[in-house]
């Protein structure tokens, strides 16, 4: 994240701490106008990269680095986010303004980027229960406003030519987290074995190009301290050329989801909140994008939650390996979300 109200910040953790008179040199030396008298401190929460608050006699900045230890290649790529975020810095995409970047582990370890810092709100609770209904109608419709912004981005305009292929995404895809799930694999998982089965067949024929975020949602953007305003979208680490509707299937997945973590909208009285139902929400997508009816809706939501799922179970498998917190409390959670995709991709059938 890029900075909150009501962020948590604290001494850099031990594992993530590195040599701030080495940082603070190449600061000076990449970065103009940085200033004096760096002080650094760590984002508390749950972001894969470790973002760091950058204090200066000249101001904020955010540091996100990778973590450090041995990593898959397809993952935490800093590198990645910077580009995609600095390509889209004239587009009328709202994203934080980049400063440098630094590929070279002889820094700190690993390889980083700075950014600006903004002060905004990011909420968790899809609710809103904190807003009036007038500013939880705003909110959502910048959510869908800002996403169909995204995607009419012409990646190749703003130098992502070479960011990712512009076919077979949903081929790509589906292989991908089938091979994550098969690397992290603990149990049979009936759910599983069939969406693996019937996922490929339901791949549909429209081949619409994008910059896909890959993880958008709620949390992962940022609005003005006290509008209802849109102010950024961050964590790009999932970003490639994809497929536009995969975008909106995992952000529509909020009103099916029953994990508050995540996102819900369970319960939510969606004439009297002012949130809109599902239906609306994406007819206002296809209204901006100029899109009409979504073919079979069913395969983007169950390919969301298929996703979901290979990515719980890993995270599961991580657990029980005893590379994260609070291990002895690990509950898999995808065989609960592979039973929703299947049912989500069923849907109608």
């Amino acid at each position: 994240m890029t900075g909150s109200s009501g962020a948590r910040l604290a001494a850099v953790a031990e594992r993530h701490q590195f040599d701030d008179a080495r940082l603070a040199a190449w600061l000076g030396a990449n970065i103009e106008g940085v200033g004096n008298g760096l002080q650094v401190r760590q984002f508390v929460g749950g972001a894969s990269n470790p973002t760091f608050m950058l204090s200066t006699d000249a101001g904020d900045f955010v540091l996100r680095k990778k973590p450090p230890g041995a990593l898959l290649a397809s993952a935490h790529q800093v590198d990645r986010e910077y580009r995609v975020m600095a390509a889209l810095r004239d587009t009328g995409v709202p994203v934080p303004v980049m400063r440098a970047l630094c590929v070279d582990p002889e820094v700190i370890g690993t390889s980083f980027y700075v950014m600006d810092y903004l002060e905004g709100r990011i909420f968790r609770d899809a609710t809103l229960p904190d807003l009036a209904p007038s500013e939880r109608a705003a909110v959502y419709d910048q959510l869908s406003a800002t996403l169909a912004a995204l995607h009419a981005v012409d990646h190749r305009a703003v130098g992502l030519d070479d960011y990712g292929r512009t076919t077979g995404y949903f081929e790509r895809q589906i292989a991908r987290w089938t091979k994550q799930y098969r690397g992290a694999e603990t149990e049979k998982i009936v759910a599983m074995e069939a969406l693996i089965a019937e996922l490929p067949a339901r791949i549909p024929i429209d081949e619409a190009v994008a910059i896909a975020h890959g993880d958008y949602r709620l949390e992962n953007v940022m609005f003005h301290p006290t509008e209802p305003r849109l102010i950024a979208v961050l964590d790009w680490e999932l970003s490639t050329i994809g497929h536009p509707l995969a975008d909106l299937g995992y952000n529509c997945f909020m009103w099916h989801s029953t994990s508050t973590t995540w996102g819900t909208l369970q319960g939510v009285d969606f004439a009297a909140s002012g949130i809109p139902s599902e239906d609306d929400y994406v007819a206002a997508y296809c209204r901006r994008t100029g899109r009409g009816e979504i073919a079979d809706w069913s395969f983007y939501l169950g390919f969301a939650a298929f996703r979901l799922a290979s990515i719980s179970q890993g995270v599961y498998a991580r657990a029980l390996a005893g590379t994260t917190p609070n291990a002895g409390e690990a509950i898999n959670g995808c065989p609960m979300l592979a039973e929703q995709a299947l049912a989500l991709l069923r849907r109608g059938r």
